[in-house]
Parts: C-alpha cells; structure tokens; sequence
C-alpha cells in the first residue's frame, strides 16, 4: 500500500512540476500568446505562424512546448473573458490593444507582417 501511495505521489510530483514554469518558459509563453493574438487578428499566413511558434519554442522539449503553448492559449482564453463570442468588433478591438501593448511590443526576437 505504501508503494502504490508514494508512486501516486510520485506522479502528482511529476505533473505539477511539468505545469509550472520558469522565467524563460513564462516569457516563451506570453510570447506565443502575441503569436496567437496576431494570428487571430489574420496578421499572419500560415507559414509565418508556423515560423513564429517555431522561433518561439525552438530550444525547448516537446513537451515543455506543449505546457508553453497551453499557457499561452490560457492567457489568450482569458483575454476574451467578458466578451460575447459573436461580438466580434469587440473581439478585434481587445485583440488589436493586446497585440499593440508592451506585452508584445517589447518581445526580443518576434517580427509581425502587419
């Protein structure tokens, strides 16, 4: 019984740390989220997506890639808290101040087509 709880913990260790992330992992994943926000706002074609995401999760594993990008789609998620899903002007409009703000002004490394 003891070998079954410590290997569940053992697990639940695993999972929680491979949801936290550092400081780089963190900047990764607000700058995928201005990848993303981009993208919404049709500032993007296919290729040039694929290249920011790519340029963004470069040096990491794929499946601290993959926690990065769930982040990112979080952040994103909560950007559009509040707003009615077919209201679409107002959509573009929080999308367009995101993309605009420091947030993604200042990211090193990341080059728009807009």
């Amino acid at each position: 019984m003891r070998l079954i709880i410590a290997a569940l913990l053992l697990v639940t260790t695993v999972q929680a740390q491979a949801l936290a992330l550092g400081p780089d992992e963190f900047i990764a994943a607000k700058q995928l989220s201005c990848v993303l926000a981009h993208d919404a706002l049709g500032y993007l074609s296919d290729e040039e997506y694929e290249t920011q995401v790519d340029n963004v999760l470069t040096n990491y594993e794929a499946e601290l890639g993959d926690v990065i990008y769930a982040k990112a789609l979080g952040y994103f998620d909560g950007l559009m808290f509040g707003i009615v899903e077919r209201d679409q002007p107002a959509i573009e409009a929080r999308l367009r101040d995101f993309s605009g703000s420091q947030a993604c002004s200042q990211q090193v490394g990341l080059h728009f087509s807009l």
